[in-house]
């Protein structure tokens, strides 16, 4: 059997309207991104970015995206992701841009990357506070960027026996 290489895109979703963020969905960032390769590349980009494409994770709240594609084809979703502009969802149209931040071959490299792009965007947080009760708040959730595996609380995993 063949095992098919994929690749991960990490974007952010940038909006001058805030509330763009909250009230964006999966669907929808999928729809637009293939709207854009429709665009950009016609029937042909198209066809070699479905194959595999995916919008895996979506945080409304950061506006963090995780797209996954073919090896083969990512390059053409990466050159593609600039003309996006605009998400539509729930019939409201809203102008955004995606700004690609990471391509990697796994989620967990991407997890990384975001870990320390968190870090440095909460640097930057506190090198501009004002008074002191941001400072520590800042502190405090700089302190708490850490990528940590969950234990499981039984030892079910661990069991090779178990049926599934």
């Amino acid at each position: 059997m063949v095992r098919f290489k994929n690749r991960y895109v990490l974007c952010e979703v940038v909006s001058e309207d805030p509330r763009c963020r909250q009230c964006i969905e999966d669907r929808a960032v999928g729809l637009a991104v293939r709207d854009a390769i429709g665009r950009v590349h016609g029937d042909y980009g198209l066809a070699c970015c479905s194959i595999s494409f995916t919008v895996k994770y979506l945080n409304a709240y950061t506006g963090t995206v995780l797209l996954r594609c073919r090896k083969d084809s990512y390059r053409l979703l990466c050159s593609a992701l600039p003309f996006v502009r605009q998400l539509e969802s729930r019939n409201q149209r809203y102008p955004c841009a995606l700004n690609t931040l990471h391509v990697g071959g796994t989620i967990r490299t991407c997890q990384k990357f975001l870990i320390q792009y968190n870090r440095r965007q909460l640097l930057r947080l506190l090198q501009n506070c004002t008074n002191e009760e941001e400072r520590r708040c800042v502190q405090k959730s700089l302190l708490s960027c850490s990528l940590t595996e969950e234990q499981s609380q039984s030892g079910d995993e661990e069991d090779d026996g178990s049926p599934e």
